[in-house]
């Protein structure tokens, strides 16, 4: 059952933490911080999703914080480097923020940007891991078919270990994943699955080579764990730009599978500023365990007043709505 409001209320901290470089079209991140019996969790849906949407990443986070979790298989987590859409020149300043990482993953598809930008970025990628390095380029559901199809024939020379969301519709994954198997690029589903109303239809459609899970969107780590074990697909997992308290609910659940084959995008941390606790990735991983956030930092980087206020009455509204379900 979830706890009440006031419970929630009682230990919400609000921070904003300044990036290195913008990203997914953010400059500064927010987040709301609670504790429960458990120890920390997070809430930080990005800013323009509806409160329907937001309430299962607060199930997530009431979750992680007031129940055990499931049992971890390993006690740490391998983890990418994750490249903005910057230019090709500051690929190795970014890289440099993520030592040890034997696997990129590339942005590309950015608004105002043009396929010779994407192409000039792995480029510089591929070149700063050598050929033994893992290179996985995301969309984030930007083109249609068509322009999938011309990019992922653009890249392919770069030894791709995957193409995440190319398109947004399960029916133009599959559409294109058949178009592409001659390049042996696998197709990777985020959106498709943490965004939708039925998580296992792009797995169902044969849309998809591999599922990106997230802990906060899909509501915690026992529904993502439902989710990989009824797509019977290989499973990454993934951040959506968490603090380091989020970070270590994504590690849990990467620690939990029962196969992980492959690098997880849990080293995100890596592109604030400053995080509220030190999770960053030290020998191309990071460590399996709960997170608390340091009183210092929490202070340092409080957000406004305002800024507080409006994530307080979310969080209000969308607990209203998991204890609504509940009854």
């Amino acid at each position: 059952m979830t706890p009440d409001l006031k419970d929630l209320l009682s230990t919400a901290r609000v921070v904003a933490l300044p990036m290195t470089t913008r990203f997914r079209g953010v400059d500064m991140r927010e987040a709301l911080l609670l504790e429960g019996p458990e120890g920390w969790a997070e809430f930080s849906p990005f800013v323009e999703y509806g409160d329907a949407e937001a309430s299962a990443w607060l199930r997530a986070a009431v979750d992680y914080a007031w129940t055990p979790q499931p049992a971890a298989r390993r006690d740490s987590i391998r983890v990418n480097a994750t490249i903005p859409s910057v230019t090709a020149t500051r690929v190795p300043e970014i890289l440099a923020r993520f030592p040890g990482c034997r696997t990129a993953k590339v942005k590309v598809a950015e608004p105002g940007q043009h396929l010779a930008d994407d192409v000039a970025r792995v480029r510089a990628a591929r070149e700063a891991l050598g050929p033994e390095g893992r290179i996985r380029i995301d969309a984030n559901a930007a083109w249609n078919v068509d322009e999938a199809e011309r990019a992922l024939h653009a890249l392919a020379e770069f030894d791709l270990e995957y193409a995440e969301q190319p398109c947004a519709t399960v029916d133009e994954l599959a559409e294109l994943r058949g178009r592409v198997k001659y390049m042996d690029i696998p197709i990777a589903a985020d959106e498709s699955v943490r965004k939708a109303e039925d998580p296992i239809a792009v797995a169902r459609a044969g849309a998809a080579d591999l599922v990106i899970i997230k802990a906060q969107p899909l509501g915690g780590i026992r529904r993502a764990l439902d989710i990989v074990a009824e797509a019977g697909l290989p499973a990454v997992v993934s951040s959506a730009l968490d603090t380091a308290v989020g970070l270590s609910q994504g590690a849990a659940l990467a620690a939990a599978l029962p196969e992980l084959d492959h690098d997880c995008g849990l080293g995100t941390g890596a592109l604030f500023v400053e995080d509220v606790a030190e999770l960053s990735p030290v020998d191309g991983a990071i460590p399996v365990g709960r997170v608390t956030p340091d009183p210092a930092r929490l202070a340092r980087h409080a957000a406004t007043a305002d800024r507080t206020q409006w994530w307080l009455d979310r969080l209000a509204r969308c607990h209203a709505l998991l204890a609504a379900s509940e009854h």
